[in-house]
């Protein structure tokens, strides 16, 4: 099967709390990661990070699902070949 191409957004609404386990997070998933953006907005206390991803379609979903498990998050996603019929 033919990975999936795409984006991640990733709005982290308590940056100094949660920014070390969501790099923790995206560490572990790392052979997903083509190129990342991540701005710490200080004075609202919010991190948002931009990745591209390559790869299956599935990891990619464990990767969100933890991301969301943390709470406090809000995580979309664009992949490429993933439609919502």
């Amino acid at each position: 099967m033919e990975n999936s191409v795409g984006g991640v957004v990733i709005v982290v609404e308590n940056r100094e709390k949660l920014a070390p386990k969501v790099n923790a997070i995206l560490t572990e998933f790392g052979e997903l990661v083509v190129g990342r953006v991540g701005l710490p907005y200080r004075e609202k206390n919010k991190y948002v990070i931009t990745i591209v991803v390559d790869g299956d379609a599935a990891v990619v979903g464990e990767m969100v699902k933890k991301l969301e498990a943390l709470g406090e998050i809000q995580v979309k996603v664009a992949l490429s070949g993933i439609c919502n019929a």
